[in-house]
């Protein structure tokens, strides 16, 4: 089976900085729309999550289709995605 994973950094501006895919799958020509997509909404939930936790690995926070949304955040509050 092939799989795909993009890794977002995101500033604390919800900006992102840096964008990874990288896997196995077929590139889709939209690939890079939705993963953006995807995680500005998932961003309000991040945020919500992030200051009521100590943990810094949220696990499925967020899911689109085939798609899960899981976070690593920092103690600066830098959020990394993963989906």
């Amino acid at each position: 089976m092939a799989t795909t994973a993009c890794f977002i950094i995101v500033s604390r501006n919800d900006i992102p900085i840096y964008e990874a895919e990288v896997g196995s799958a077929a590139k889709r020509e939209d690939a890079a729309q939705l993963h953006q997509f995807i995680l500005h909404a998932a961003l309000d939930i991040v945020q919500d999550i992030a200051w009521t936790t100590s943990a810094m690995f949220l696990k499925a926070i967020d899911r689109f289709n085939d798609l899960v949304v899981s976070v690593y955040v920092t103690a600066g509050h830098i959020l990394s995605t993963c989906g």
